[in-house]
């Protein structure tokens, strides 16, 4: 979408005249050692297409048209052997690095709240040696403790060096290691750690403290607990009957002599119970196999370094999504394999206007300066948001110069052409947000809308891919080619997936439909999870084998193949609702388009099958709406505006404008929203850990409002 040039139109045709007279001079010596043309054609080929056909698929990248790619490294077939190759290979290279804590404070805010501040230094780093010998000691320890190999052991911790230690450890020594997430609530919790009947848990000083203490009588077969932290080292409040060590204390009795055995796993053992986030219910295990992920990590990723990030071996990745996702986990994996540096940080440092950041002081991209960052939409959306009102503050020139920059650059991208000067002199500043050098951004977990996408590639300078899995096919599934700048969609498949449109009658879409082949989408391919753990019911339903064979996960996507064999998701059979004329509407599709409003930060759309129409629960941006409630002169504390009903129908009004302006059918338009004061962030339960609406948690959080706006009250 074009920015508005505000700008008189005799000076905007003379600005016009001059870029044509640069990019007519400039031209032919960058469009050849560039290697722009060679790039054009890359992005126009066929990428994969149908083996069988018909436009049902099953559809595979081109290069595995014969057969899906099984193995790449000869004897490396598990992920234990994976760390151990890249440790053989580069051992003297930084692994994995973590910030030097200065100083913390407290800061009060203006609305009374106390904040803590902390003052980082420079990344401390492990070499991949270091790394490597750190986990085979720390297997060991907990070897010594009694863990055993086959035995489930479980991590609840946040996503820092000592996490994946403690993984490659657990790869290691063959223990299946049970992923959480930090934010699931406490039953979710208890519920995982009983049903995999865990001895063994890691987890942090701080998440001891504020999460599992309330909650150790409620898992009676907890015996031991490893603290990644030094200190404290005396746990008083915790029962007798469980031993707490520090992490350091159990490498230390791994180092001994005697604690060196270990049982190598073998492909088909379990490496990862990976718990979901909890989006549709309670959070089920997944079982991935050393097989399944090694499949993901070293495999498709012949794939990913030729298609996506090439020359990867000099990179330096940001690790700050959690870690018991598999965006993150794969990621982090995909790094070690390819000798990268991995630098960790978190939501609230990555930045340095980030809320743990002391004024003044630097966020952790700006330190490590990445090149590489996966990130998720929501995170997108905000910097998207936050740098569009940074420039409505701004003087008319220099906002006019911005969207003169804007639409030029944008204008090349389509074309495939890249813009050095306006990369240096107008949007450098507002790359320097996430460092300064990222070259590749990678977005996963969920749709990313165009107008984000468009204006990451534009104001980043690098590519923004989208990649589509899910933890039941261990993350991967497509991926978008480095030199594809199309919206929108999230690539071919990789070379270890195959993908299957499956006709949805109620739904309306068919693999016959034109111009685009369209259908539940089935992932297929030895990187698809051996199933849920203790859930055979539903092993059955979601996952299956074909007459060959090969195993199948269906997973409830909605999605179309264009002709050059990318696939775009449009539409999710969970959140299609019909209405009460007949008529269906997307859930998601109303809140991708309406999230594109800078005066919303976030909106659940919601619809009753005996309602004629939708509603919606908005979390509203704070700078926006308070500007809107100082127009309307309204006053009032934060909380008392959001609840005003004059507030309502106002942002209503807004909305509407921006959902016909997103081409939006009449009835997909809310006709009532709730202004939520409460952002929804995983702390509150609204909203997963990647961000993604927990529909039925908000559901039951909103039920009052439900009922008003339906007429209930």
């Amino acid at each position: 979408m074009k920015m508005k040039e505000d700008i008189n139109p005799v000076l905007l045709q003379v600005f016009r005249s001059v870029v044509w007279v640069y990019s007519v001079i400039t031209f032919l010596p960058w469009y050849f050692f560039s290697g722009t043309g060679s790039n054009l054609e890359r992005a126009r080929r066929i990428k994969a297409y149908s083996v069988s056909g018909h436009p049902a698929g099953p559809y595979r990248a081109i290069n595995s048209q014969e057969k899906l790619v099984a193995l790449m490294e000869p004897g490396v077939n598990t992920l234990d052997k994976m760390f151990e190759y890249a440790a053989r290979r580069f051992p003297m290279r930084d692994c994995l690095g973590t910030r030097e804590v200065l100083s913390e404070e407290d800061e009060l805010q203006p609305n009374g709240k106390v904040f803590k501040k902390v003052i980082l230094g420079n990344y401390n780093w492990l070499s991949y040696e270091e790394a490597y010998l750190a986990a085979k000691c720390f297997g060991s320890g907990l070897a010594a403790l009694n863990q055993r190999p086959h035995c489930n052991i479980a991590i609840f911790c946040e996503t820092r060096a000592e996490w994946l230690v403690a993984a490659q450890a657990c790869f290691m020594y063959n223990f299946p290691l049970v992923t959480l997430y930090a934010t699931l609530g406490l039953k979710a919790i208890a519920h995982g750690l009983n049903e995999t009947e865990v001895t063994h848990i890691i987890t942090s000083k701080d998440l001891l403290q504020s999460r599992l203490k309330a909650i150790l009588c409620d898992v009676p077969r907890l015996q031991y607990i490893i603290v990644v932290d030094q200190k404290p080292t005396s746990w008083p409040d915790i029962p007798k009957s469980i031993k707490v060590y520090n992490m350091d204390a159990v490498k230390e009795m791994g180092s001994k002599p005697e604690n060196t055995d270990r049982r190598h796993p073998q492909p088909s053992d379990i490496a990862v119970i990976m718990y979901t986030s909890g989006s549709t219910g309670i959070p089920k295990g997944v079982m991935i196999s050393h097989m399944c992920s090694f499949h993901f990590v070293l495999i498709s990723q012949s794939s990913l370094t030729t298609v996506f990030i090439p020359n990867i071996h000099t990179d330096t990745y940001i690790g700050y999504l959690p870690l018991a996702h598999v965006l993150e986990l794969s990621a982090e994996l995909v790094s070690i394999s390819h000798g990268c540096r991995i630098g960790y940080s978190s939501p609230h440092t990555l930045a340095d206007q980030s809320t743990k950041i002391k004024k003044g002081s630097k966020g952790d991209a700006s330190v490590l300066k990445p090149t590489l960052m996966a990130s998720v939409p929501e995170i997108m959306d905000r910097i998207y948001k936050n740098v569009m009102t940074k420039v409505e503050e701004m003087s008319r020139f220099q906002k006019t110069l911005f969207a003169l920059a804007y639409n030029y650059k944008m204008e090349q991208i389509s074309k495939g052409y890249s813009t050095p000067l306006c990369d240096s002199l107008v949007f450098k500043r507002v790359r320097s947000l996430l460092g300064g050098n990222t070259r590749v951004l990678l977005s996963g977990g969920a749709p990313l809308s165009a107008a984000t996408q468009r204006f990451m590639n534009v104001c980043m300078c690098c590519p923004v891919g989208q990649g589509y899995g899910l933890t039941e096919t261990c993350g991967a599934g497509t991926i978008s080619e480095v030199w594809d700048y199309n919206t929108g969609r999230v690539g071919a498949p990789l070379v270890c997936s195959e993908i299957t449109l499956k006709d949805w009658e109620e739904g309306g879409y068919y693999s016959t439909d034109k111009p685009n082949p369209r259908g539940e989408i089935l992932i297929g391919g030895p990187n698809v999870a051996m199933g849920y753990y203790k859930y055979e019911g539903k092993n059955q339903g979601d996952f299956f084998v074909d007459a060959n064979g090969q195993r199948w996960f269906c997973t409830g996507d909605i999605g179309e193949f264009h002709p050059d064999g990318c696939l775009k998701i449009i539409d999710r059979k969970k959140d299609l609702v019909k209405l009460q004329a007949g008529e269906y509407v997307s859930l998601g599709k109303v809140e991708a388009v309406l999230k594109n409003c800078p005066l919303i930060d976030n909106i659940c759309a919601y619809a009753n099958s005996d309602q004629s129409y939708v509603i919606s629960f908005v979390v509203p941006n704070h700078k926006q709406l308070m500007a809107v409630a100082e127009q309307m002169g309204i006053k009032g504390t934060w909380e008392e505006i959001c609840n005003n009903p004059q507030m309502e129908k106002e942002v209503l009004c807004i909305i509407t404008e921006a959902a016909i302006s997103g081409k939006l059918e009449r009835f997909e338009i809310p006709k009532k929203i709730r202004l939520s004061a409460e952002p929804w962030t995983p702390e509150t339960g609204l909203v997963t850990d990647a961000f993604k609406l927990k529909r039925k948690e908000l559901k039951t959080h909103y039920q009052e409002d439900i009922e008003r706006m339906y007429g209930g009250k």
